[in-house]
């Protein structure tokens, strides 16, 4: 095990730049452009496969400018959210990838939450389950239904479904504004479930993005939750994204601990 686990585009200077440290993982993070070139996306799959690589494939954010919601009331966003899910299943099933999603983002249309509305959501994840259940792995956001600070989201959501998961530690740090104690909980709860993790520092209040060890995450306690499972380093990068430096020295940083 290298640890190196990297996030990147289907572009080729960030593959070949991610290629360069040998990683055990990528995810490639799409846009509803990428959705358009399902065959480009089929073929970037088996060139990572044929040197070893395993491959997740990151659902679009956003479509038309907006941000996706599964309980949107927009057709047109419901339409694409559907239709695209579908299409990076079948994909998942042919190629042997898994596809990360979110069931919404933080500036959502669906901010209520409630017993009601998570039980709705749960309806609703259901039907996309029926796409393929061993495709898809589930990303919490910082707050709203799909948030482990929704206090209803593990009991009457995740346990009823099995669902198979992708906990972004970050996101789950930041909705209890920088608790790690809070964190430990959810670590522990979603353990049964999680297949998947996105590994990202944070001061805990804000979507920051930090390196390993520039935010207040207490990765000593997450590592042995998340050490024989898939995950990667999903730190900001700047420019265009290409030099993954930041996400490289995380997974060294990861490395060195106990």
């Amino acid at each position: 095990m290298n640890y190196m686990r990297l996030k990147g585009s289907l572009d080729q200077p960030s593959l070949d730049n991610r290629l360069s440290y040998n990683p055990e993982i990528i995810e490639f993070y799409l846009s509803a452009t990428d959705m358009q070139r399902t065959d480009f996306i089929r073929t970037r799959i088996r060139e990572l496969k044929a040197r070893g690589v395993t491959v997740y494939l990151h659902h679009p954010s956003r479509y038309q400018h907006t941000f996706l919601d599964i309980m949107s009331t927009n057709i047109e966003l419901r339409r694409f959210y559907h239709e695209s899910t579908q299409q990076l299943v079948q994909i998942c099933k042919e190629e042997g990838a898994k596809c990360v999603l979110h069931a919404h983002y933080v500036r959502s249309e669906n901010t209520e939450v409630s017993r009601e509305r998570t039980i709705a959501l749960r309806e609703e994840i259901a039907a996309i389950l029926e796409y393929g259940r061993e495709q898809i792995v589930w990303e919490d956001s910082t707050e709203g239904l799909f948030c482990y600070s929704n206090p209803y989201l593990i009991d009457d959501l995740i346990i009823p479904l099995s669902l198979p998961l992708n906990v972004d530690v970050s996101h789950t740090f930041i909705a209890f504004r920088g608790d790690n104690h809070k964190l430990r909980e959810v670590l522990e709860r979603t353990a049964p479930y999680a297949v998947y993790y996105h590994l990202v520092d944070s001061m805990g209040q804000v979507h920051d993005s930090l390196p390993l060890g520039e935010g207040l995450i207490d990765w000593q306690m997450v590592k042995p939750f998340v050490e024989g499972k898939d995950y990667i380093f999903e730190i900001n990068l700047v420019g265009d994204h290409s030099d993954c430096t930041p996400m490289v020295e995380s997974a060294k940083y990861f490395a060195a601990l106990s």
